[in-house]
């Protein structure tokens, strides 16, 4: 199987939600109201508490309390509110996809780890609509979920990465192509914007696109998240390209910011979506 192929499997037996199709298309229309939006959310109970409680995250950190999805929207936008009901739509996926063949904390940590780091990336290095970037972040290795699910054997072998071996390396030689590949074919599927798509499926090759911004930065944010998760087999030295970090302007200070803002925070999200996954 190639990655199209694991991603249209995947799509067979968990398809994205109508009301993500429903708020894109809102989006698109420009005589909507704030009203149409709220009321395509306000019809799942689950998903309102969930998008109030993300909305109320260190994620966004407003000083005010959002309490209702209309002051959701007001503040934060229709683009944010529609990377919120992804994030929620992650956490619906992961508990979907979930199983023992690979170590799901470390995935689950990893994929948190990576979306809080890209956020914070984001902003240090000037770039706008930061909310896709941490989705693109919490998604980028949700391949590794999809494989482990129908290839459990598979993805056993592309557990075996070591300093020598990286992650995507290995995933290349045991599959001819990386988990992030078929988080793109899937995302693709599902018709999410060619912004959050687009550095998930090129950011392994980040050297090779040498005016995107969006790659680099979800390149350094996977690097300091796979240090975060193996401290003992990684380190920020050997992983991190400080040429790329000069095309962002981006500090070795601002980077231990990053990865300390994420150990902290980390945990927030991951009981918030810990509460989707076990709930």
């Amino acid at each position: 199987m190639n990655a199209l192929e694991y991603a249209q499997q995947a799509n067979g037996s968990f398809a994205l939600p109508d009301a993500c199709f429903k708020i894109k298309a809102l989006m698109e229309d420009d005589s909507s109201t704030l009203e149409d939006f709220a009321n395509v959310i306000s019809v799942d109970p689950s998903m309102t508490s969930r998008l109030l409680q993300m909305s109320n995250s260190a994620i966004y950190s407003f000083p005010g309390e959002i309490s209702t999805i209309s002051r959701a929207i007001t503040i934060i936008g229709t683009q944010a509110i529609y990377n919120l009901m992804l994030v929620d739509v992650a956490a619906t996926a992961f508990k979907h996809f979930s199983n023992q063949s690979i170590d799901l904390k470390r995935f689950w940590r990893l994929s948190v780890f990576c979306g809080l780091v890209t956020k914070n990336l984001a902003i240090t290095a000037g770039i706008r609509d930061i909310e896709r970037l941490f989705v693109a972040g919490l998604l980028q290795n949700f391949g590794e979920l999809i494989v482990a699910k129908i290839s459990p054997a598979l993805a056993k072998q592309c557990e075996a990465y070591n300093a020598d071996v990286l992650p995507w390396q290995l995933q290349q030689q045991v599959l001819g192509f990386s988990y992030a590949e078929v988080s793109a074919e899937l995302l693709k599927i599902w018709q999410l914007p060619e912004k959050i798509i687009l550095p998930i499926r090129h950011h392994h090759n980040a050297h090779d696109i040498q005016l995107n911004k969006d790659v680099h930065v979800l390149y350094l944010a996977s690097r300091l998240a796979l240090v975060a998760c193996h401290p003992e087999i990684f380190s920020y030295d050997d992983s991190i390209d400080a040429t790329l970090c000069q095309a962002l302007k981006i500090s070795t200070d601002d980077l231990e910011m990053a990865a300390n803002f994420a150990t902290i925070e980390t945990d927030n999200i991951f009981n918030i979506m810990n509460a989707k996954f076990y709930g």
